[in-house]
C-alpha cells in the first residue's frame, strides 16, 4: 500500500508541474483549406456517434450492475441458455443497428471526403511539383505566371539553436530559407515524389498529408483560403535528420504572387548569368562554404568529418583531393564533379538540385577547406559545360 501511496504522489507531482506540460491544443488546427475544413466537419461527427453509443452502452452496464446485485435480492436465472428466437433477434437488431451507422451514418460522409480529396484535376489553376531530398524538399512551379521557378528549401534554424547552445525561437526548427508561395482562393495541385527515401508533405492546416515515394508520382491539392504562413513537416521517419525537414508555406494575394514570381525569375536569371563568368578563388571559397553549411553539413558534418560509413568524411577524402578532368579535359568518373552530378548510393544527384555556379563554388570550397588544401579551381563555366 505505501509502494502505492509513493507511486500515485509521485505522478501527481509530474503531472502538476508546469513546465511538464508541453504546448498543445484540445482540437485541430484552424482550417485553412476546404479539405481541412471537411475533414474536421467529418471528424467531430464521427466523435458525437461514437461518444453516444459509448454513453448509451456505458449506461446499460452501469443500470445493469447497480439494479441486479445480489444486495438488493436479484437471483441467478436457472435458464440453462436464451430460446433460438432470442438468438436470432440480439444478433440481428444490433447488426442491423452497426449497419446503420457505419453505412449511413459515417460510411457516406467518408465516401465524400475521399473523393472530395483525391479530385486534385478538377479546376485547378497551378501544378507545383514537390521532391523530398534527405532532408529538405524542392519545388518547381509547372505552369502559370511562376513556370519554370524551382528552388530548394532548407532549414534555416541556427546550428547553436540545435546544439541548445542558443535560446529557440518561436519557430524552432519550422523556418527554412526558401518558402513556397501560393496565392490565396486558387486549387493548387501537387505533384509528390521523392528521390531517396519515402518523405510525406504534412502541413496541419490543411487538412492533407501525402507520402512522396521514390519511383511513383502521387498527388494532392490545396486551396489556402486565408493568406499568412503555414507551417508543417515530413511526418515520415527518413532518416537522421529527419527532425530537420520543415514545410513553409505562404499564401499571398494573387497579385502579390505574380510580383513574387517575377521576382524569382529575376533572380534565377541573374544566377545562370554568374556561371559564364570568371570567379576569383576567394569569392567561389566564400559562396562555397554558405552553399556547404545549407545543403552538406547535415550530412558530412560542418567540419566535413562525416559520419562514417554512410557519411564518408570529406577531409582528407580521396574524392575531394583527387583530379576532377583527364588528359581529354573531360571529368573523370568517380571524380568530385561526377560525384556531386550524379550521386552514388545514399548521395543525391545534385545536377538537378543545385545551379551551375553553387557545383562549382561548393566544390572549391570543399577542395580547400575542411582541413584540405588542394588549391585548384573550379569554374561554373566548367560545370556547365560538363553538363552537356
Amino acid at each position: 500500500m505505501q509502494f502505492l501511496n509513493k507511486v500515485f504522489f509521485s505522478l501527481f507531482l509530474v503531472l502538476s508541474g508546469t513546465s511538464a506540460f508541453a504546448d498543445y491544443t484540445w482540437n485541430f488546427p484552424t482550417p485553412a483549406t476546404p479539405m481541412a475544413l471537411d475533414t474536421l466537419e467529418v471528424h467531430n461527427k464521427f466523435m458525437v456517434i461514437v461518444c453516444i453509443i459509448f454513453i448509451v452502452v456505458l449506461g446499460i452496464m452501469i443500470y445493469s450492475l447497480i439494479n441486479h446485485r445480489k444486495s438488493k435480492g436479484q437471483k441467478p436465472s436457472k435458464a440453462t441458455g436464451p430460446s433460438t428466437k432470442s438468438q436470432i433477434i440480439w444478433t440481428i437488431l444490433p447488426f442491423a443497428i452497426l449497419l446503420y451507422i457505419d453505412f449511413i451514418l459515417m460510411g457516406i460522409p467518408a465516401y465524400h471526403s475521399v473523393v472530395f480529396m483525391e479530385d486534385t484535376k478538377t479546376n485547378a489553376d497551378m501544378v507545383v511539383k514537390v521532391t523530398g531530398l534527405q532532408w529538405r524538399w524542392q519545388y518547381e512551379y509547372m505552369d502559370g505566371e511562376a513556370k519554370g521557378i524551382k528552388f530548394v528549401s532548407n532549414l534555416s534554424t541556427p546550428q547553436d539553436q540545435i546544439d541548445n547552445k542558443a535560446s529557440k525561437g518561436k519557430d524552432y526548427l519550422l523556418e527554412v530559407d526558401n518558402r513556397v508561395v501560393l496565392p490565396v482562393g486558387k486549387k493548387v495541385r501537387l505533384l509528390m515524389t521523392s528521390t531517396d527515401v519515402i518523405h510525406n508533405w504534412w502541413v496541419p492546416a490543411f487538412g492533407s498529408a501525402r507520402d512522396a515515394i521514390p519511383g511513383y508520382l502521387r498527388e494532392t491539392w490545396v486551396k489556402i483560403e486565408k493568406p499568412g504562413v503555414y507551417r508543417g513537416q515530413c511526418k515520415e521517419l527518413c532518416g537522421k535528420g529527419h527532425g530537420f525537414m520543415p514545410v513553409v508555406v505562404e499564401a499571398v494575394s494573387e497579385a502579390e504572387f505574380k510580383t513574387w514570381a517575377q521576382d524569382q525569375k529575376v533572380k534565377l536569371a541573374a544566377a545562370n548569368a554568374g556561371a559564364d563568368k570568371q570567379w576569383s578563388k576567394d569569392d567561389l571559397v566564400a559562396k562555397g562554404k554558405e552553399v556547404y553549411i545549407k545543403n552538406c553539413a547535415v550530412c558530412h558534418q560542418a567540419g566535413g568529418q562525416g559520419l562514417p560509413p554512410t557519411f564518408p568524411a570529406l577531409t582528407g577524402s580521396k574524392i575531394a583531393n583527387g583530379p576532377i578532368f583527364g588528359a581529354d579535359g573531360k571529368y573523370l568518373k568517380d571524380s568530385h564533379l561526377d560525384r556531386l552530378l550524379n550521386g552514388k548510393n545514399v548521395m543525391p544527384a545534385w545536377k538537378s538540385i543545385l545551379n551551375d555556379t553553387d557545383i562549382a563554388a561548393v566544390i572549391t570550397y570543399e577542395r580547400n577547406g575542411l582541413g584540405n588544401s588542394v588549391g585548384d579551381v573550379l569554374q561554373p563555366s566548367q560545370v556547365k559545360a560538363a553538363r552537356q
